[in-house]
């Protein structure tokens, strides 16, 4: 059986993800080799940073297309942050950039409060959820995604505005917040996630 795959796109927040799967004691590996990501059990798709920089870089590994084939199958995804963002068509923070299209909709930014937000926050499950607790998770985010069909949306949060926390559909799992730093609750959610 194949490992779970970070996938290595000289960005996002690679050893804090890594750390969490040595902690539930679940092989991984760190890599951007294209057969490899395609043949795993499960993808971690990490973000931290910025819209255009991961599209960019994926776009310089050749790996927009791994990543496309990757969510139109059956293999469990999982996008954190702008591992979430990527997913949609377009975002604010970075205008004629084309992000994946996996998912009809923008990426918008905060224009109240302290920008970005950091810190704890309740998180709110939808019907649609399968693996987040309610529960505070860990925030770092100047941007929400807005999809099209809300229907895929997970969970919600608050701050000044009601905005999406997470969507799911078929084999992806995307987050806003950071799972991987969230303490109890985010080992629910990757305990869930993993089917530990």
């Amino acid at each position: 059986m194949s490992k779970t795959v970070i996938v290595d796109y000289d960005s996002g927040n690679l050893r804090s993800a890594a750390n969490m799967l040595a902690f539930l004691n679940c092989p991984f590996e760190i890599t951007s080799d294209k057969d490899k990501i395609l043949k795993a059990q499960r993808i971690i798709f990490p973000g931290q940073g910025h819209f255009a920089q991961a599209m960019n870089n994926l776009d310089k590994k050749g790996l927009i297309p791994v990543i496309k084939e990757c969510c139109n199958s059956n293999i469990p995804f999982l996008g954190i942050c702008v591992g979430l963002q990527i997913l949609f068509e377009k975002s604010e923070e970075a205008p004629g950039v084309e992000g994946l299209g996996i998912f009809k909709g923008e990426v918008k930014r905060f224009t109240k409060g302290k920008i970005p937000q950091i810190g704890w926050n309740k998180v709110i499950p939808t019907k649609n959820n399968s693996f987040i607790p309610k529960d505070y998770f860990y925030f770092v985010n100047s941007y929400y995604v807005v999809p099209d069909n809300k229907d895929i949306i997970s969970s919600y949060c608050n701050y000044y505005i009601d905005f999406c926390a997470s969507v799911e559909k078929d084999n992806i799992t995307a987050v806003q917040f950071h799972p991987e730093k969230s303490a109890n609750a985010g080992l629910k959610f990757f305990r869930n996630w993993l089917g530990l």
